[in-house]
Parts: structure tokens; C-alpha cells; sequence
């Protein structure tokens, strides 16, 4: 799924934290970073956050309701 328009980088990964099952993110090349990890998010707001704004992410969830989470983040902002 593709998650656009991030501005608020906090409460981004405050939701990701309350999802279930793995999150991650897919990078261009095809490689999958676990978003869940501490160290991944540290890693990812250095170099994609760097100027504060996301235009598109694409990320894979497993989890059913994980997925209507960042459905609702997308759309909702919660």
C-alpha cells in the first residue's frame, strides 16, 4: 500500500508502533525495512524524513487490521 503525504513524522510511527504484526517499508530497489525496529525508524527518519515531508511511501503490512490502520492514518490523520 502506498502511504502519502506524511508531515508529522511522530505520530507516523506512533502508529506503526500500535500495529500487530510486522510493517515495512519498500524501498525503491525492492528491499523491505522493518519499520517496527527502533533502529530502522532512527535509520529512516535520517535519510527519508531529512526534509520533513514525505510525498509517498510504499509499505507492506500483514496484518488485517494493521492494514485498516494506515488505511485510517491515510485518510484520517489518527
Amino acid at each position: 500500500m502506498k502511504i502519502q503525504n506524511i508531515t508529522d513524522v511522530n505520530t507516523f510511527f506512533k502508529i506503526i508502533d500500535e500495529c500487530k504484526g510486522p510493517v515495512e517499508l519498500l524501498s525503491p530497489e525492492g528491499d523491505r525495512i522493518n519499520l517496527k525496529s527502533k533502529l530502522s525508524q532512527y535509520v529512516s527518519m535520517a535519510s527519508i524524513f531529512s526534509n520533513g515531508y514525505i510525498r509517498e511511501l510504499e509499505l507492506v503490512a500483514h496484518d488485517k487490521d494493521d492494514i485498516e490502520r494506515l488505511i485510517r492514518y491515510m485518510y484520517q490523520g489518527e
